[in-house]
């Protein structure tokens, strides 16, 4: 068995090093040289280990590198794909849909412990839809995604985020159509 330092990075991983690198310059516990030279080597770096090794006398500011287990894969062609109720969200989030592919995802009784879960979004057919149910408060960012054609975002929160407000944050490619519906949280 082989140990977690060991397995291959990724570069979804080696973005987050170097965002945490980014942050600790803010912070003013590296110097901007240093950040140079660790995020070189950030990017040069093949294994999780040798990127913990970059940050490891960084204080964390989340969980180690996202693994294969901390995505949520929603996939179909011509299905629908959903998650509600009560779900434990993960960092990341990948939707990929096709001609008639439906997804949806009700975040209003999820437990979501990050302050920032990425939505990477893949939708090939101006037949497919996002739909995205979040409570009053949460902040969706979708000026990450293209969406060529007809495909549009509709995004009209119902009011300001909260201060410590969970942020979704949308990337990718969508020629069908992403909507967002606030409501109020379910406890």
């Amino acid at each position: 068995m082989t140990d977690d330092a060991d397995i291959r990075a990724g570069d979804h991983d080696r973005d987050q090093v170097a965002d945490r690198l980014r942050q600790a310059v803010a912070e003013g516990r590296i110097s901007l040289d240093e950040l140079r030279e660790r995020i070189d080597r950030t990017y040069a770096a093949r294994t999780v280990g040798e990127l913990s090794a970059l940050v490891a006398d960084l204080p964390a500011l989340s969980p180690a590198p996202a693994s294969p287990s901390d995505v949520l894969r929603m996939h179909t062609e011509h299905w629908r794909v959903s998650r509600a109720g009560r779900w434990v969200v993960p960092p990341r989030i990948d939707v990929r849909l096709g001609v008639w592919g439906t997804a949806k995802l009700d975040f209003l009784a999820a437990e979501c412990p990050h302050p920032e879960v990425l939505v990477q979004v893949t939708i090939t057919s101006w037949f497919g839809d996002l739909h995205l149910k979040v409570p009053h408060g949460w902040r969706v960012r979708a000026d990450e995604v293209v969406s060529p054609g007809l495909g549009r975002v509709h995004n009209k929160p119902v009011e300001p985020p909260a201060a410590d407000a969970v942020v979704l944050r949308l990337s990718g490619h969508s020629q069908g159509d992403i909507w967002i519906r606030y409501r109020p949280a379910m406890t």
